[in-house]
Formats: structure tokens, sequence, C-alpha cells
């Protein structure tokens, strides 16, 4: 079963004056993980797509939306899929590939069948993120042992973590979907800090393995305009090209990073100094 809900894009200055219910309702995605179903979000920014599958009692297949206007989900896309729970297997047109927790599968354009299955060693929880393609790619796996890993941060700070490359550039060819999973080492709770922007690419995040009772306070907006969402455990918000995107949580926790927009640059940001937030 796939729901599905549409969410368009906010001019910057308007989002300015967003009381909570409003920001919250714009950008955060709350349900990203339902039994036994496929929940997508399809943002105006950038037409970028993210949602879960969570396959409990049945197999679970990715079906076109209104939105897409094909006859498969596929057809003028691309796909990355983090599995974030137990042992899965995703079976593209007829082809296993099964997923260890923060493994990482991508689906090339074109393909016709996306089928998530519950192979009963733990519950797998697909995360998944999708953009418009231009062009067809292999579909590929990239296992825990294949990612481009990058240490970051200090423990001065608060914001020292592991950065894991999964769907990008130098593993997986793609036409502009990027991806990727950070671990927060224990007792440091800042993301992305120093804060930045990119005009040319949106993203989005979703935040995972966090705490019971525990939270996340999310920071949006423009670097001198800025606003906080508190979040759960498998919760995702929606960040626009204007908005910078970064976290502190009341514990450690891990979160998946999607991109897609004009190039694929990892490093093309605006970096914003933190004694300049406003």
């Amino acid at each position: 079963m796939t729901k599905h809900e549409l969410r368009y894009a906010a001019n910057p200055v308007d989002a300015r004056k967003y009381g909570t219910e409003e920001l919250r309702k714009e950008f955060l995605v709350e349900a990203v993980f339902v039994q036994d179903e496929i929940r997508l979000t399809y943002s105006m920014y950038d037409r970028y797509i993210i949602g879960g599958v969570m396959p409990v009692s049945k197999d679970l297949t990715l079906e076109t939306i209104p939105y897409l206007k094909s006859e498969n989900f596929l057809d003028r896309r691309e796909l990355g899929i983090v599995n974030v729970g137990g042992k899965g297997k995703v079976t593209v047109d007829g082809k296993e590939y099964e997923l260890n927790k923060k493994e990482a599968l991508y689906v090339g354009q074109g393909s016709k069948e996306v089928v998530f299955s519950n192979i009963g060693e733990g519950q797998p929880l697909f995360y998944i993120n999708s953009a418009p393609a231009h062009k067809s790619f292999p579909t590929k796996k990239v296992g825990a042992d294949e990612a481009e890993v990058v240490q970051l941060g200090d423990e001065k700070y608060a914001n020292k973590r592991v950065l894991n490359k999964l769907i990008v550039n130098s593993i997986v060819e793609t036409c502009q979907l990027q991806m990727g999973l950070t671990e927060l080492l224990q007792g440091n709770v800042w993301n992305t800090m120093p804060a930045h922007t990119h005009s040319r690419r949106m993203e989005a995040y979703f935040y995972f393995d966090l705490e019971e009772g525990q939270t996340i306070s999310h920071f949006m907006g423009e670097p001198q305009h800025t606003r906080h969402i508190f979040m759960e455990n498998n919760q995702a918000v929606l960040s626009p090209e204007w908005s910078i995107h970064s976290g502190s949580g009341t514990s450690s926790y891990s979160f998946i990073w999607g991109m897609a927009g004009e190039n694929l640059d990892y490093g093309d940001m605006d970096v914003c100094a933190p004694n300049e937030l406003r």
C-alpha cells in the first residue's frame, strides 16, 4: 500500500513569518515508517521525493503516484535506498539485493519493478529518496565497507562525527541524487556546524538511532533569520536551497542526508560562521 502527499515550495521571506505549526506542516515529515505501507512525500524542491518502506507481513512494491504521470515510478527518476533497520531485501526487476543496517542501494532510471521484503532477520526499515533523472545508470549496492568515510568535527565543539558517503559520484554514477549517512560519536550532539547553505541544491535530513524519550532541535531558515523544529526518532525534514540545515540533540544519533539539484559537487556550499547566525 502506497500513501503520498505533496509539499509546495516556500518563499524564504514568507517563511520568516511562520509559527511552530506552519513550520512543522511545511517542512517536517513525521510518519516516515508505517507497518506494511510505503509512505512518500513529493516536494516541489527539485521535485525530490522522500519516503519510508516498512514491510512487516508482506512484500511492498513501489508504485507510481499521480504527481509523476508515468506508468512506472522510475520511468523518469532515480532512487536511493538506505536500510536503517534489520536485514531486508530489495528486488529490482527480478534481481535480489540484501541490505544490512546502514547499507545502501542505488536504482537507476528506467527500472520497472522495485519490491521491498522482510526476510525475518529483524525488522527492515527502508528510507528512500528519489530525484528526476535524464539518463539510466546501473543499479548498484553500496555495502558498509564501500562507503567513502570522512572524520569530521571535534569533541571540543561537541560535533565529532563520522560521515559515510554512500550514493555519491565518487562511488556510484547518478544523474543528480546524492545520499550519505552521518553518525555522531557518543557525547557529541551537533551536526553540520558550522552551518551552510548551497543555493544550487536542496537537501533532506532523516534522523534515526535517537534514544527513546530524547529529541533533536533541527535548525533551518536563512542564516540571518533562523528557525527551529523539534524532532523525534525516525522523522525527516525538508531543507530548501536557501536554508541552513543543522541540528543538536539531547543525546547522540545518526542522520541520512539526501540532495538533488544543479550539480554533484559535494563541496559546493556557503559556510556560515557560528557567531554570524541570527
